[in-house]
């Protein structure tokens, strides 16, 4: 493509599980996006993939009788899986243990220690193994057993060991310029908020190292055998991994670098707007122009946990829902950068309302009166009066304007919200011209009616494409529309739906769910 370059990637998934209804929500929502830029004519890039190394993987594959390569192979298929059950359209799927993420991760710690940013010492402070990461006594919370928990909650040791060191306190005056002059690099506001202030505290020096004694799962420091890298700083380097660094003159990272977007969790924000951009910087590249950090989803209103049993799979949620469906319910029920809520109920409702009654039946109505009234043809309009006029013009003048501004700031509920108005707009109107009764006392006003109508889905349905490509696709074929056709560019006029196009028989695109199905949870 010769469009504008967009570059959006997904936090990579650690490969200590399996896939569960936080991995796929992160993905869809990502997808999305990179799905809605290619409609808009970007060139997009689209990365997502698996952290394979670290203690934690380590110590799981040791628990299950593996090595912990064979462990993140099986997991990693896992997650790629998941990339096809989805629908994602990911460009390239990186694993943090290929020979091109050595490559780039041993070259960015060589820059880093050529510019005199590294050194090393000696680490004394409590550690949590889950999270892969140092925290200070301030931080945490104390159980009355004695036990100490980081912020997350997650149980922390305390931990001696030789170590390397980035000189991250060096870079506290220079994140907050960063976060000063570039308020979009940290979305949404209050996660922009959250790590002002805790920059504003000072930082300290970060441990980017363990020692092979104590982990050798991981990738070799450069010129020091004794010792591995630090997850994060490995991990991190994933983005650029992606686009060919460490040859800043390959064509992909010319054009892509530095990314648009990363869509992360809010549990990792700290390493992707403080650790990641200190790094870069230290290393003279390219900073990302934005992180965004998304909420958890909990369960009837409960945290995700396997304890619980109540962690749900994607393999389980398409099966239940229709892929289609799931991801209209993501990207429409869960707030701008906020926690959501899933629950069984609340997704048949939204779906069988939105999806089966609302757009379905538009376009199944519609379509079904033009091939028994029009043989089987698409009508031909004339003399358009003033509703027909106002509908269409919305389609053409102000959809896809309307849609931009939340797309680019991933508020794709809004992006729906505001393409359902459109689907109630076109039901009023097609309440008031009632072409159901013009087939008798109007038959030519009934084709114009018509006409508008099937018009407007095919614009609707162009529109639906990030979110529900499937069933949007099945739209677009069923009003013959080229494949060639099917941007944001065609929705208008010169675009419009050709009358006398021979239509088949319409069928239901998205059928209602029965209540009574529950989705299986994720196994492992």
């Amino acid at each position: 493509m010769s469009g504008k370059p967009f570059y959006i990637t997904t936090a990579i998934s650690y490969v200590n599980g399996v896939p569960h209804l936080g991995h796929a929500y992160e993905a869809i929502l990502t997808d999305v996006m990179a799905r809605f830029k290619r409609l808009d004519g970007y060139d997009v890039k689209f990365l997502t993939g698996t952290d394979e190394h670290g203690e934690k993987v380590a110590k799981t594959a040791e628990d299950n009788g593996v090595s912990p390569r064979e462990f993140a192979d099986r997991n990693a298929a896992a997650f790629q899986r998941m990339t096809e059950t989805l629908n994602i359209s990911n460009d390239d799927f990186i694993r943090t243990t290929q020979e091109r993420h050595y490559k780039a991760s041993q070259a960015l710690w060589t820059r880093l220690q050529e510019n005199g940013d590294i050194y090393l010492g000696k680490y004394e402070g409590w550690y949590s193994v889950r999270e892969e990461a140092y925290f200070g006594e301030d931080e945490l919370r104390e159980a009355e057993d004695g036990q100490k928990f980081s912020p997350n909650g997650t149980e922390v040791k305390w931990v001696e060991e030789e170590s390397y060191f980035f000189k991250l306190s060096a870079y506290t005056d220079k994140l907050l310029a960063l976060y000063e002059a570039h308020p979009e690099f940290i979305q949404p506001e209050s996660r922009r908020n959250e790590i002002i202030s805790f920059v504003k505290q000072g930082l300290r020096d970060l441990s980017i190292s363990r020692h092979k004694d104590r982990l050798q799962w991981g990738i070799p420091v450069p010129g020091d055998d004794n010792h591995v890298m630090y997850v994060w700083l490995d991990a991190l380097t994933n983005y650029m991994t992606g686009v060919g660094y460490p040859d800043e003159a390959d064509a992909e990272f010319q054009k892509f670098w530095p990314a648009d977007y990363h869509v992360i969790g809010k549990d990792i924000i700290r390493f992707h707007c403080i650790y990641w951009p200190a790094f870069l910087m230290a290393a003279n590249l390219p900073l990302p122009k934005a992180v965004f950090a998304h909420g958890f989803i909990n369960v009837k209103g409960e945290k995700m946990s396997k304890s619980v049993g109540n962690v749900l799979s994607p393999d389980g949620l398409v099966e239940t829902y229709g892929l289609d469906q799931i991801r209209y319910f993501l990207m429409r029920e869960i707030p701008h950068g906020q926690d959501g809520n899933f629950s069984h109920e609340r997704a048949v409702g939204r779906i069988n309302a939105d999806l089966a009654n609302g757009i379905g039946n538009l376009a199944q109505r519609t379509l079904s009166m033009i091939y028994k009234n029009c043989d089987g043809k698409i009508p031909e309009a004339n003399n358009y009066d003033e509703s027909d006029k106002i509908l269409l013009l919305k389609m053409y003048k102000y959809l896809v304007s309307g849609m931009r501004p939340y797309a680019e700031a991933l508020m794709f509920n809004q992006v729906l919200m505001g393409i359902w108005d459109d689907i109630s707009d076109c039901d009023s109107y097609i309440d008031y011209n009632a072409p159901w009764r013009l087939k008798t006392e109007n038959p030519e006003r009934m084709k114009t009616v018509l006409y508008t109508v099937a018009e407007v889905v095919r614009c609707l349905a162009i529109a639906m494409q990030p979110v529900t490509p499937e069933g949007a696709g099945r739209l677009l074929d069923q009003l013959k529309i080229p494949a060639t056709e099917r941007d944001f560019a065609h929705i208008c006029p010169e675009y419009a739906l050709k009358p006398g196009t021979a239509i088949n028989k319409p069928e239901g695109v998205f059928p209602r769910i029965a209540e009574d199905e529950e989705p299986q949870v994720a196994a492992g």
